[in-house]
This record gives C-alpha cells, sequence and structure tokens, in this order.
C-alpha cells in the first residue's frame, strides 16, 4: 500500500462515525461520572497524533467520544474478530495492527492519515494492560512521528480498568478522567547521538512519560520514577 492509498468512505466519515461518537459520550455521561480537561490544547485541523495509555476496552470509545474533531484510529486485528467488539470496530473502521511483527501496511496507513492532516490516535503501550501500571511503549510510535514529522499530544486516561463496565451497569456511576497534555514533537531520531533503534525507544518512552505526568501514580506503572508534568513540559 503506497501512502496515498488509505482512504476513509464518505458515509463513514460523515454519517457513521459521528453517530457512533455521540452514541459513546451519550452512554458515558449516563452511567459514568466523566471529567475532562485540557480539550484547549487540541489543535483542530492538523495532523497530530493522539497518545494514550491502554488500560482496557474502554479508552478508544472514551476518547474518541469526547475529542473535538474525529480521529482515525489504530486497533489490534484481533479487535475486529470480537464478538460485540467486532460489531463497532467494522462500524468505525480504522488501522488494523498485527501485533508481534514488522507490519509495514500500518505504517503506510498511518502516514498517509497524517500526511492527509488528519489526526491519529494510538496507544505507545501496543495492547492492554489490564490493570492501571503502565507498561513500556513498543517503538513504534516513534517510527511513525519521525516519518510524518507532526506533533504528539499525549491524553492520560485514570478509571477505565476492567471493571467499569461491571460497575457500570449496576449504576455506581464511576469515575472516569481524561487529562489532554500540550502537543509537543520529539528530538529527530539522528539527533540524540545514540543507536537508531535505541533512539526510537528513547522517543517512545519520552511520550509515554509526558502520559505518567497526566495520570495519577497507581496508573503511572514502569514510569513511575520519572514522569514529566505538565508544568515541566512547558519549560
Amino acid at each position: 500500500m503506497s501512502v496515498s492509498e488509505y482512504t476513509v468512505p464518505f458515509w463513514r466519515q460523515r454519517i457513521t462515525r459521528p453517530l457512533m461518537m455521540a452514541g459513546f459520550r451519550g452512554i458515558f455521561h449516563l452511567l459514568v461520572s466523566v471529567k475532562i480537561t485540557g480539550k484547549e490544547n487540541v489543535p483542530l485541523g492538523q495532523a497530530y497524533v493522539v497518545a494514550v495509555n491502554h488500560v482496557s476496552t474502554f479508552e478508544a470509545p472514551l476518547v474518541g467520544g469526547f475529542w473535538p474533531e474525529l480521529c482515525e484510529a489504530i486497533g489490534a486485528v484481533e479487535v475486529w474478530h470480537r464478538p460485540g467488539q467486532g460489531i463497532l470496530a467494522n462500524l468505525y473502521g480504522g488501522i488494523r495492527a498485527h501485533r508481534g511483527e514488522v507490519d509495514r501496511e500500518l505504517f503506510e496507513a498511518a502516514l498517509a492519515v497524517l500526511r492527509s492532516g488528519r489526526p491519529l490516535m494510538m496507544a505507545p503501550e501496543g495492547g492492554r494492560s489490564h490493570k492501571p501500571g503502565m507498561r513500556q511503549a513498543r517503538a513504534g510510535i516513534a517510527i511513525i512521528l519521525d516519518e510524518a514529522c507532526v506533533p504528539v499530544i499525549p491524553v492520560g486516561v485514570v478509571g477505565t480498568t476492567d471493571d467499569l463496565w461491571q460497575k457500570a451497569s449496576h449504576f455506581k456511576r464511576p469515575h472516569v478522567e481524561m487529562h489532554i497534555g500540550k502537543p509537543f514533537r520529539l528530538p529527530p531520531l539522528d539527533s540524540l547521538g545514540i543507536s537508531r533503534r535505541e533512539a526510537r525507544q528513547h522517543n517512545a518512552d519520552l511520550v509515554m512519560r509526558h502520559i505518567a505526568g497526566l495520570v495519577t501514580e497507581e496508573y503511572r506503572g514502569v514510569y513511575a520514577d520519572n514522569p514529566i508534568f505538565p508544568e515541566e513540559a512547558d519549560h
């Protein structure tokens, strides 16, 4: 696939996705106490990567539903084949990631989205942690950001644990927070003075450190010792 070949059908972009996001917002508002900060940090109408910590299946509908504009999204290919989730994934569409292998098609699609001026949402960890603490990022996000030369917006989500739906369906109104950090750019890989592989991991970890600065301590996981807080990111 060349970077010019990734397109989204008109009906999906203009009808299905907006309706789905409105539906997700309505469900969250009805069953969950939602707190969102930092929407003013989103540079509307341009290309950027939205980087989100990934505890469970709930981050994508939460962030996508409340984001101020529609985002393209990367998700594990298995999601398209799961009962329930598969129906939603096929309706929304998105870029399918084959975990555990070099997925050139994914990178080409991601670059096509960003080079067309649209935002892209992804989880740097490459999969769900199933517990609050973040795992180390995979290098994929660093490769995409370096090739596309676009900013990244860190997003820290708190409260989307695997038992969220159980609590919500029993009307316990669990508390969920989404904190949107300021966009920033990663240093070029060639400027870091280390091997390219190490530079990619360094930049991927840098994104996660910014996310760690937006969540509570129990959610920081392997980045608990070196989060970058929003006030530090301004300097």
